[in-house]
């Protein structure tokens, strides 16, 4: 890895709204300075005006020399995650995006994991072959096998089932039970007494509204946020290199990571900037680790019942 230049790596820890293509403006930025990724490109024959409808069969080879940036700015213990979705021609699904995963695989990336965006609002219709599309890829690529993430960080609320199922535990509840049937499968749910937290499935259910509405493939404010809690901590630096109207830099912002957007059109990045400027003071407080703070809590709550 190349050592960074003192001046190169005082703009990549700043917030900023970048125009111009990613393959090319990254190249300003040195090695290993960003520590998540999230985006949503273009889709294929999406977004011409702007990006210019790439097509299906020619996605792989417009969106290699980009991700290849991305591998080199990002940090060892850096995520990607990139929302996409494939289209059907023809009457069947096209399959750059099987085709992309694999391509990005031979770069370098680990495909690590895959969430599932369940779009609670889709899009109302009728099609003679198939449903309504209520799901999106999010895909996860990391460097390496070792990698920050903090589960705690989007834990939810165990639900009224506890209660319920929790209440008369039978024998083979209160010590592991292994599967009749032979197989790997094991289950001890007295582990989850006292718990009024669990860990989140891979599925992330969240509506397809968008707070602005003047970008036409915005995702919403949630699903940015959710991976930004995963996989960063306070004042640790976030890209979206295909910005649009800056939904990824809004969402860094709020939880007090630097942002950086980039994006070929001037309208999305004035909008982007307009998002960072009021930012740029709150930014230099203080950075908290997300582990930091949840020890200082635990020590709080320890004190609150002494």
């Amino acid at each position: 890895m190349n050592a960074p230049d003192p001046v190169q790596l005082s703009v990549a820890l700043s917030s900023a709204a970048n125009l111009g293509d990613c393959a090319s403006v990254l190249q300003r930025y040195p090695d290993a300075c960003i520590d998540l990724i999230v985006t949503s490109p273009p889709y294929a024959d999406q977004r011409a005006n702007t990006y210019g409808g790439v097509k299906p069969d020619e996605y792989v080879q417009w969106f290699l020399p980009k991700s290849e940036q991305f591998l080199r700015v990002l940090k060892p213990g850096g995520s990607f995650v990139l929302n996409i979705k494939e289209k059907a021609i023809h009457g069947e699904r096209h399959t750059y995006v099987l085709e992309l995963i694999i391509a990005l695989r031979k770069q370098g990336w680990l495909w690590t994991e895959e969430y599932v965006w369940h779009k609670k609002n889709c899009f109302p219709g009728k099609w003679p072959n198939r449903f309504r599309d209520a799901w999106e890829r999010c895909l996860h690529f990391t460097k390496r096998r070792q990698f920050k993430m903090n589960q705690e960080a989007v834990m939810v609320p165990m639900g009224d089932w506890a209660q319920t199922r929790l209440k008369s535990l039978g024998k083979n509840d209160v010590v592991r039970y292994d599967s009749q049937v032979g197989n790997a499968f094991a289950k001890n749910i007295a582990n989850w007494q006292g718990r009024d937290m669990a860990y989140p499935t891979n599925v992330l259910h969240l509506a397809t509204e968008c707070s602005n509405k003047q970008h036409s493939a915005a995702y919403p404010l949630g699903l940015p946020q959710w991976f930004i809690k995963l996989f960063t901590d306070e004042g640790d630096v976030v890209l979206d290199p295909f910005a649009g109207s800056g939904t990824t830099l809004q969402a860094a912002i709020e939880l007090k990571r630097v942002a950086i957007g980039i994006d070929v059109s001037q309208e999305f990045v004035d909008m982007c900037q307009s998002l960072i400027s009021p930012a740029q003071n709150r930014l230099l407080e203080p950075r908290t680790s997300y582990a930091s703070a949840r020890r200082s809590q635990t020590v709080r709550q320890k004190s609150d019942r002494s």
